[in-house]
């Protein structure tokens, strides 16, 4: 089973972001490195929602923020490692389009958030079209 160490400070930044931009989805990218089914988190970096006709159910993420996440990670000699986003009011499970959307090799970190806040963080890897989870260590 593949592995994505997430740190707490980290979490706490997308946790934050997560709850600030509750009910539309949030998004942004995961900077680090990857080996050998072990993915490291180095820094959490959002990005903009460009859906705004369904920002309640769905992100379409800044492709310039994701070139600035993407310039940011190289200058430190890492890499885009994945992508995080909120369900609003819904559980932490790829939807259909999240599947639609993915590539293989990536972290789909997903962050379940409702009124109360933040309720549950899970992270999904494809693998062979299909989605399985990833265990999130700090």
């Amino acid at each position: 089973m593949a592995t994505l160490h997430l740190p707490p400070a980290e979490q706490a930044r997308l946790r934050a972001w997560a709850e600030k931009g509750y009910p539309q989805e949030t998004c942004g990218v995961l900077i680090g490195r990857s080996r050998d089914g072990v993915t490291e988190v180095v820094e959490v970096f959002p990005a903009r929602n460009l859906n705004q006709e369904r920002a309640r159910d769905r992100y379409f993420l800044d492709p310039q923020d994701y070139l600035k996440a993407d310039e940011s990670a190289r200058a430190r000699g890492l890499s885009i490692v994945g992508v995080w986003h909120s369900h609003p009011d819904h559980p932490a499970r790829p939807s259909a389009t999240d599947r639609a959307h993915a590539w293989e090799g990536w972290s789909y970190v997903i962050a379940s958030v409702g009124p109360e806040g933040l309720t549950e963080l899970r992270s999904w890897r494809l693998k062979d079209g299909v989605f399985e989870e990833e265990v999130v260590n700090p």
